[in-house]
């Protein structure tokens, strides 16, 4: 009963946040999809970490920790790289441009003839196929927890439940079985558990905006920290502590394994692949420049110090505040639902994840902790929505349809309630995709190729003058098509990332070199617009500034983000190591990191107050 109480607490005010934001969110898209730009930097970073903070993203690490010990995660952690060239790179320019979405930021760009066909493309692509499939991948693992702890075959009547069975069989779809129960009835559970579970998140979405889905999004990420730590304690009083966790790895699987597991730096058949790990996973994605709702937060901030601040809040709670708890969770698992011999099973290891909330949490931890992962799923859901329903509504319906071909100006409200259709619509795709996926980690890594594609000139665009319109509708080309044949060729996931990544650029490269530079009127008002860093030489000496500006704001910028990326990863580090000391190691380098990150944090506090 005590779960019951937390969980309908909280969709009671998740739903009240959309109803008390409905009446300021309906004026316009601007208030819709940007909270008015009012956003702090504390609330847009803390939407952001909630945002990733999704239901699959767990279960994910408990799979790659599984497989492939902690040195899997840093194709997690490497994004954070990613994150503190959007606080010092990207999210000032992106403030300053003052675009709604950052599809729109082609026409402002680039000008001229084919801006609006790449405009409405990119709206496609990622109000479509991108978000698609990140909604797809959450939907999954919202399924992996709710088949164990809502059991509907077993609760409702057999009229009410069968034609959902029937559904299910006549869709063909299958969501993975985890529980026992035969493929058509796990499928009928987790359409009903979806179908109420997005509906009450699509809801608050729905009638207040932004403002509603940051409002949520903020206590969600309170809830998510203290379920998973919570979880975390529990997982480590049923072994007995860090060292026992060790030591049980040890004695369990012996010392080789145990080290391979706990180890942080990859070995044997991964460590070829650490270049691409720690490199083009995080720089050739598909928000390589916060492209996406980060960008969305950051142009919500109510100016560029606060979209600043909102990235290096965003890293470091995504980076190591929450890491340090799954990993807790991740290696604990391995101890008390140990694997078995042979091959590991992904998708059986990532429900690991959910069983141990059930085998060891108390009633009201338990329910803290659904309360967690339905937060996760929220979080991550309210912003797909809001975000993807940017696109069809602003780019597709009022840019293209509207004023494009219809010749026509749409009203404020009639793109809100476009908006609110494309949520549904996009619910619909996501349950679609989400029934033909099998683990997480497969389509993680599908979504990452396709991504890799787009990423090199998504950066360029910024940081070169001479990218035109033509390199972006390249790069499209080259992801659309390259992908689906590397798929096909391989399943080396580095090597085809490290093939596409390079493809990728060298074809943006030379297309931006054989082909017209963007219209100089059109480069001049982004230039004066967005201030962006880099290679702005010729634009910045025709808007009377010193043509090296640009090049030395960049060095600088990089600067900040290799000393703040120094203290983020020894903290990391230190953190991690310090709770589990390798079989034959100590702790003494985990407190010199501890300590060299403490220093590194302060000098960037101190220069930022200077």
């Amino acid at each position: 009963m005590l779960d019951l109480v937390l969980v309908l607490a909280f969709i009671a005010y998740s739903v009240s946040a959309g109803l008390r934001a409905r009446k300021v969110a309906s004026r316009d898209l601007g208030e819709f999809f940007l909270a008015g730009r009012t956003l702090r930097g504390w609330q847009a970073g803390a939407s952001m970490a909630a945002t990733q903070f999704a239901a699959d993203t767990p279960l994910l690490v408990t799979g790659l920790v599984a497989a492939g010990g902690l040195s899997r995660l840093w194709l997690l952690w490497s994004y954070g790289l990613s994150f503190l060239l959007l606080a010092y790179v990207f999210a000032g320019p992106w403030r300053r441009a003052r675009v709604l979405t950052d599809a729109e930021l082609v026409e402002l760009r680039y000008g001229g003839r084919g801006a609006l066909a790449l405009r409405a493309c990119k709206a496609l692509y990622y109000g479509g196929v991108l978000n698609g499939a990140a909604l797809a991948m959450v939907v999954v693992g919202a399924v992996r927890f709710t088949e164990v702890f809502l059991p509907w075959h077993a609760w409702l009547p057999e009229a009410w439940f069968s034609p959902v069975v029937a559904l299910v069989r006549a869709f063909g779809g299958q969501f993975v079985a985890i529980s026992g129960a035969a493929p058509d009835v796990a499928g009928a559970d987790a359409l009903i558990s979806l179908v109420v579970l997005l509906g009450f998140t699509a809801l608050y979405s729905l009638t207040g905006g932004l403002r509603a889905v940051v409002a949520t999004d903020v206590v969600q990420l309170a809830i998510m920290l203290i379920g998973t730590a919570l979880y975390a304690g529990a997982v480590l009083a049923a072994v007995g502590g860090p060292g026992d966790i060790t030591a049980a790895l040890v004695a369990g699987h012996g010392e080789a394994q145990a080290t391979a597991w706990l180890s942080l730096w990859p070995g044997d058949a991964f460590a070829p692949a650490l270049l691409v790990v720690l490199v083009l996973p995080w720089l050739f994605q598909a928000s390589a420049d916060g492209t996406g709702y980060l960008a969305q937060r950051c142009m919500a901030c109510s100016d560029e110090v606060e979209a600043r601040r909102s990235g290096l809040v965003f890293a470091w709670l995504q980076i190591v505040i929450r890491s340090v708890p799954w990993v807790i969770t991740a290696l604990g698992l391995l101890v008390l639902l140990p694997p078995g011999p042979g091959p590991v099973d992904v998708a059986a290891r990532e429900q690991t994840f959910v069983q141990g909330i059930d085998l060891l949490l108390s009633p009201g931890a338990r329910g803290l902790m659904l309360v967690a992962m339905l937060a996760a799923l929220a979080s991550t859901i309210d912003t797909h929505l809001n975000w993807g329903a940017s696109y069809w509504s602003h780019d597709v319906y009022g840019r293209l349809w509207c004023e494009a071909l219809r010749k026509r100006k749409p009203s404020g409200r009639e793109l809100v309630w476009v908006a609110r259709a494309a949520n549904v619509a996009l619910l619909l795709v996501a349950l679609i995709l989400a029934a033909r996926i099998g683990s997480i980690q497969a389509a993680w890594h599908v979504s990452l190729l396709f991504g890799a594609g787009i990423g090199a000139v998504l950066i360029l665009r910024w940081l070169w003058e001479r990218i035109n319109l033509w390199s972006e509708f390249a790069a499209i080309a080259v992801s659309l098509v390259l992908a689906p044949t590397l798929l096909a060729w391989s399943d080396d996931a580095h090597w085809r990332l490290a093939v596409m990544a390079v493809v990728s650029t060298l074809v943006t490269t030379i297309v931006a070199l054989c082909t017209a530079p963007a219209d100089p009127a059109s480069l001049l008002e982004f230039y004066r617009r967005a201030r962006p860093l880099g290679f702005w030489a010729r634009t910045a000496a025709a808007a009377g500034d010193d043509p090296r500006a640009p090049r030395r704001a960049l060095a600088r910028a990089l600067g900040h983000v290799v000393r703040d990326g120094l203290a983020l990863y020894l903290a990391l580090y230190g953190s991690i190591r310090l709770l589990f000391p390798l079989p034959a190691g100590g702790r003494v380098g985990a407190i010199a990191a501890l300590a060299v990150s403490g220093a590194l944090v302060l000098w960037s506090l101190r220069s930022r107050v200077e």
